[in-house]
């Protein structure tokens, strides 16, 4: 059993004491708090139940105070009904020695609608400026925050956390020269351009108190090359440099900030602010120690940082103070339990797809995940004992049929698991076998000791077969049967030895060439021109559409990662071009204008897709028993939408 002796110590931000080194990172939701920071009932479940599973400290999402200005609602807009919710979420928190700190924020700049420290080119929009903030409203904006953390002390929360110096929201925009341009008080100098943050630390500390507890989310790198333009490398960096962020510390720890919650990033490099599973775990960490070596308030770091072992050994070390853990905690609640009690191997993985999180955020108002559909859902109780116990078979062992499984024996079923190969995973294993993708193989270990763990009668190497399910005499049988690469017939040199579909591409099943041509711009052939061009190989990208990633749901900050390293690399990326042949020589393309190219390669991977596996639902018609089809066998999609169909259908038996 492993010891985390380290992260298992408490230690204090200000004079508030936190039980332990794991600290939820502030994230919105969508569903946890209305506009005016008043908790849902969904989002006091939400929180309550990280604190269930460990954790020391939870920050809110941002919570907004500046109605006056922006014309938003805020938290004093209702401060009784604010005061009241908060109240009762904190004494929740309390029975699991957990607090939590609100976070406040004043917007989050460079929106159109907002406004900035300068007139600025809007995120996204540059054809629309926003406009700049007078020194009045300024000053309004202090006092708003004064009057809003009066009222957060007062709801019993245990501190503040104030958004932000990072991703170039508001506070970030004051502090970076590349943003501020002010003439007055507040720009020009560094302490000028940090004033504001002097001011709110001040009038905080006024309201409520020297030894109420103020920290501050801050990026220790911008990784910025322009306004919507992220530095790959890091260089030819225009934001805020290690040296600038080390000179920051120190003044907003004069200022009377009591820690400092760090990351990296702007919204303009948002693959560096929510960075996917591309960069590696801990990528901030030697930032963050810098930092910690020239301040004495405790340095707590963030930004993909959630390995139990790499926590460990840089608070042993002394090189961060605790972690901020995001995305980890919204994947597995009991994160903080389960590696505080020595179990990091039952922990079910977060595999930094941004999906369901930031991307569902964004794109459908609220936060999800590719791994544990029960966010957000958290009070509902979904996976209950069932009244009426049943026998359920599962056919294929894959994630669709391991969660399905996983879900029917925990509410007590019957459960026999049917694997026609060897191993358990299906595609999982593939998706799973490149370096930058370990979570996703770490999720599929999760699944396989589940299904020993659980009492799952699973059946390897057995091909299940409609008598079979029948003399089963199961109440339901879930098919699970998962999808294989499309590999069309029609394209003359389909069978060369070069050939590889994408899932022998993953797994190394053949040697792959110095030259590579990939056939299929979606996020699975991104992903394998990634690895290749990673390793020096020549890359060339052969999509039919006008541009790479539009299938499938690829969130954006991985979208623009994904393109900035093919710039990067030099890989060829070749769009509204279909491919004819694959020779001994090569690949024969037909390009939009007609044109014809033989495009040399060793290697020719074709990632155009998959199909689902020929169904058994026809054949098991009679036999008595319910029949779901669900995962890639219902529909070809990714890990979120398996393991939603798997858990739809699994919870309700």
């Amino acid at each position: 059993m492993n010891e985390y002796k380290n992260i298992a110590a408490p230690f204090s931000i200000g004079k508030v004491k936190i039980k332990n080194r794991l600290l939820m990172a502030p994230m919105d939701t969508g569903f946890g708090n209305l506009p005016n920071g008043i908790f849902t009932s969904a989002g006091i479940e939400y929180f309550v139940r990280r604190a269930q599973g460990g954790f020391g400290l939870l920050f809110s999402g941002g919570t907004n105070v500046d109605g006056p200005v922006d014309g938003t609602p805020c938290i004093l807009d209702d401060p009784r009904q604010f005061v009241l919710a908060g109240k009762n979420i904190n004494e929740r928190l309390r029975a699991y020695g957990c607090k939590m700190f609100m976070q406040l924020t004043m917007n989050i700049g460079r929106n159109a609608g907002m406004k900035s420290p300068s007139p600025l080119p809007a995120l996204r929009n540059p054809s629309v400026t926003v406009p700049e903030l007078t020194a009045a409203e300024i000053h309004t904006k202090v006092e708003e925050m004064a009057q809003a953390a009066k009222l957060v002390r007062e709801a019993g929360y245990a501190g503040i956390d104030i958004h932000a110096l990072h991703w170039g929201h508001l506070l970030d925009s004051f502090a970076l020269a590349f943003m501020n341009h002010r003439q007055d008080e507040y720009g020009g100098s560094l302490e000028n351009r940090l004033r504001l943050c002097r001011e709110i630390a001040e009038a905080i500390k006024k309201a409520c108190g020297r030894d109420f507890p103020v920290t501050m989310r801050i990026a220790l790198k911008s990784y910025m090359k322009d306004f919507d333009k992220a530095s790959f490398t890091g260089e030819e960096e225009v934001g805020r440099t290690l040296e600038e962020a080390i000179a920051i510390a120190k003044l907003l720890e004069s200022y009377g900030y009591d820690a400092l919650s760090t990351d990296v990033g702007t919204l303009d490099a948002f693959y560096h602010a929510m960075p996917p599973s591309y960069i590696p775990m801990g990528s901030s960490l030697d930032l963050a120690a810098e930092v910690k070596k020239a301040v004495k308030i405790p340095i707590l770091c963030g930004s993909r940082f959630a390995d139990p072992d790499l926590i460990e050994q840089a608070l042993a070390e002394g090189r961060v103070d605790a972690a901020v853990v995001g995305r980890q905690a919204i994947a597995d609640p009991d994160f903080a339990n389960k590696v505080l009690t020595g179990h990091p191997e039952n922990v079910r993985t977060c595999i930094g797809c941004n999906q369901g999180c930031i991307w569902g955020y964004f794109t459908r108002g609220r936060v999800s995940c590719a791994v544990n559909p029960e966010v957000g859902r958290e009070g509902q109780n979904l996976i209950a004992p069932a009244l009426e116990k049943k026998n359920v078979a599962v056919v294929g062992g894959g994630l669709s049929g391991m969660e399905a499984a996983r879900i029917a024996a925990l509410r007590g079923h019957k459960v026999t698991l049917y694997e026609k190969s060897s191993a358990l995973g299906g595609n999982l294993i593939a998706a799973g076998a490149h370096d930058f993708k370990r979570e996703v193989a770490q999720l599929n270990e999760y699944f396989k000791q589940q299904m020993r763990l659980l009492p799952i009668d699973v059946k390897m190497n057995t091909e299940a077969s409609a008598k079979a399910v029948s003399e089963l005499k199961a109440d339901a049988v879930i098919l699970a049967v998962g999808s294989v690469p499309i590999m069309p017939a029609s394209i003359p040199g389909i069978d060369l030895p070069k050939t590889l579909s994408s899932i022998e591409a993953c797994l190394n099943s053949k040697p792959v060439g110095n030259s590579v041509v990939v056939v299929g711009g979606g996020l699975v052939g991104c992903e394998l021109a990634y690895g290749y061009a990673k390793e020096g190989k020549e890359v060339t990208i052969v999509e039919a559409l006008e541009d790479i990633l539009l299938v499938n749901d690829v969130p954006e900050m991985n979208k623009i990662m994904l393109q900035d390293a093919f710039e990067h690399y030099g890989t060829r990326v070749l769009t509204q071009t279909r491919l004819q042949e694959i020779t001994p020589e090569g690949a024969v393309v037909l390009k939009a204008d007609g044109s014809r190219e033989n495009i040399p390669a060793d290697t020719v991977v074709m990632a155009i897709g998959y199909r689902p596996l020929p169904s058994m639902a026809e054949q098991l018609a009679g036999c008595g028993a319910a029949v779901y089809e669900i995962g890639d066998g219902n529909r070809v999609g990714n890990v979120l939408t398996c393991i939603q169909d798997a858990y739809e259908v699994a919870a309700h038996l």
